[in-house]
């Protein structure tokens, strides 16, 4: 008798358990964002010659060719261009 016991509040944790993370991530989901982040996209300049070591020299050459910005990122010294997707 006291061995059924054991097993059945056993058995009762554990569904309560997975319950309880099954329904977890359903509460997560109702909520809903307010402020929608636009993603940056890169491209290396084509109108960039040289090495990269002003970003203001390589914002103006972006922006030349059409993108929001650039800068010099990394140590390849490479001018990248950004724009919002």
């Amino acid at each position: 008798m006291e061995g059924s016991r054991r097993v059945f509040s056993t058995v009762f944790i554990l569904v309560l358990l997975l319950v309880a993370i099954g329904t977890g991530p359903m509460v997560a989901e109702g909520k809903v964002a307010t402020k929608v982040e636009s993603r940056t996209c890169e491209s290396l300049s084509t109108k960039f010659k040289g090495f990269c070591l002003r970003s203001s020299s390589c914002a103006d050459a972006c922006q030349k060719e059409g993108f929001m910005g650039g800068k010099c990122p990394g140590f390849r010294l490479r001018c990248t261009c950004t724009k919002k997707c």
